[in-house]
């Protein structure tokens, strides 16, 4: 074994995870040899998901804690000092678990279609390698057939026809030995049937739980993502039973972001297990069914080792070439004087010829270097691709579970923030000029407003309007005397039309369109609006 060249390096994440502590539910500790079958190796992978198990465990409980301080802190500490602090760490709470959400995705898609990749070039390398296995066992059955069924009945033909001459007799049963011989060279080969069986049953499990791992996964990304935008639609909306719905369903992706990470690491170190050293488990898995210089040839395939086939192969070469020699000699001098034996000679000539054909494709076959491309481009996808794939779906999965525990801790203080401007808006005053209702409820009412410009059309009109008395000067109604003033001016928003009426506000600033009006004015207009514009 010192002698074989390896091609196959584990990288070296594989021994990284390989270190990762192996211990049964008995927290007995266990070595590190990939024995998938061992009852206790079993026992240590599920022990790493009991870990995450564990980390979800001690999350959910910080969430729990965090929720309980949130819900019991006095109502002191909701002054409209900390308002604005605390909407800006909601704010800033909600971009990080979105910006950290996005991250996780993108890392799980990646991760995901990588570990993909290295299960399908698992897969395709299994099935070259059952396809190469089933063709050299269809090429030595229907060798074997042909010598034992369609060789045989020919001889016994000849043997027949030949019966008066004894030298030609003792030529068919020369080559009835020489078939025997090659039968027995096919015999002594391993039979790849149980093998090849194997490889296919491996194949097609392996490739029916990828596709339901890759569909899980892509249905779990798509669901954070969703989740993710809805969250921040639901903070954006500040919609309260948006953001409830929201936090629910962010509680059920953080128990799924634990438990995917719990059953990656597991398999993540169960695989890298095996690649540490596959060579000696599949040793330890082919000792009852393959000799272990067989299985060695195939795994190293070195110009330095043994072909284990080529003394079978000779000895098949030989007897065949033995056998065709015979049959031409018979075709020769039998022939003339037998010639119902030339149709059989003749079937016995193509007979060999398709057993010397089937003889090189099988030799080509059992050449290590097709089944050898095959293992290392099985080890390459599942201890590259694969793995690597597995640890990007790992931090996928930490990254989600940050993610979501922010989220679970911002939404409470936004909704908390919902409701507090909600009571406040419901506590203002509706006398309040500056309230929304307030405001609301006078463009609902219009007020009877006074044009100067219908005042001086008509003189009788007049009559309508009521000279301001001294009281109204001061009177509780300056936005209808404000707007029927802004009406007087010509509504010009460039300048201040009129003064704040009794708040002491300093004197206005006209424009000259409206002083031009205002000295336009007669005595009696003067009078009816008052003292109060005069230059």
């Amino acid at each position: 074994m010192s002698s074989a060249r390896v091609d196959y390096i584990a990288p070296w994440w594989t021994y990284w995870l390989n270190q990762f502590p192996h211990v049964n539910l008995r927290f007995q500790s266990l070595d590190h040899t990939f024995k998938p079958q061992d009852e206790n190796y079993q026992q240590s992978l599920i022990f790493l998901g009991c870990v995450a198990a564990a980390g979800l465990g001690v999350n959910l409980l910080c969430l729990a804690i965090y929720l309980s301080c949130l819900c019991c802190c006095r109502k002191d500490e909701e002054e409209e000092e900390s308002k604005k602090s605390n909407s800006c760490c909601v704010t800033w709470a909600a971009v990080a678990a979105g910006l950290i959400c996005c991250i996780a995705v993108g890392v799980g898609f990646y991760g995901n279609s990588e570990t993909n990749d290295g299960v399908y070039q698992l897969t395709y390398s299994l099935y070259n390698a059952n396809h190469t296995l089933a063709g050299v066992d269809s090429l030595v059955t229907g060798t074997m057939g042909g010598m034992q069924s369609g060789l045989k009945d020919h001889l016994s033909r000849l043997d027949e026809i030949f019966a008066a001459r004894g030298d030609f007799v003792q030529t068919l049963h020369f080559m009835q030995q020489m078939a025997d011989n090659v039968i027995k060279q096919l015999l002594g080969l391993p039979d790849w049937e149980k093998a090849k069986v194997d490889l296919a049953a491996i194949a097609d499990q392996t490739a029916y739980m990828e596709y339901y791992r890759w569909l899980t996964y892509l249905l779990i990304l798509i669901l954070d993502l969703v989740i993710c935008l809805v969250a921040c639609l639901g903070l954006a909306k500040q919609s309260r039973w948006l953001l409830t719905t929201m936090m629910v369903f962010g509680v059920l992706t953080l128990i799924l972001s634990w438990a995917s990470l719990g059953a990656d690491v597991a398999t993540a170190v169960g695989t890298s297990d095996f690649c540490v050293s596959p060579d000696k488990f599949l040793m330890n898995q082919t000792k009852d069914v393959i000799s272990s210089d067989i299985v060695h040839y195939y795994l190293y395939c070195s110009q330095t080792l043994p072909n284990p086939f080529q003394q079978s192969l000779t000895v098949f070469q030989r007897s065949l070439t033995t056998m065709q020699m015979q049959i031409q000699g018979l075709l020769q001098f039998a022939v003339p004087l037998f010639p119902t034996a030339e149709r059989d000679l003749l079937n016995i000539q193509h007979l060999l010829n398709n057993s010397e054909a089937s003889l090189h494709q099988l030799t080509a076959l059992l050449d290590c270097r097709g089944l050898n491309k095959d293992y290392l481009d099985a080890l390459m996808g599942v201890c590259y691709d694969g793995v690597e794939g597995l640890l990007y779906l790992c931090l996928f999965s930490l990254l989600a579970a940050t993610a979501f525990s922010i989220m679970l801790c911002a939404i409470p203080r936004a909704w908390r923030q919902i409701a507090n401007r909600e009571r406040d808006y419901d506590d203002m005053d509706d006398g309040d000029p500056f309230n929304p209702q307030s405001r609301r409820m006078t463009t609902s009412h219009p007020v009877n407003m006074h044009s100067f410009g219908s005042y001086s059309s008509s003189i009788g009109s007049q009559t309508s309007l009521h000279p301001p008395t001294q009281t109204q000067t001061v009177s509780n109604a300056p936005v209808s005397e404000y707007m029927n003033q802004t009406a007087l001016f010509g509504g010009n928003p460039r300048y201040e039309n009129v003064p704040l009426i009794g708040r002491g506000s300093p004197p206005p600033s006209y424009s000259p369109t409206m002083r031009a009006t205002y000295l336009s004015m007669t005595e009696d207009q003067i009078r009816h609006f008052g003292e109060d514009f005069r230059a």
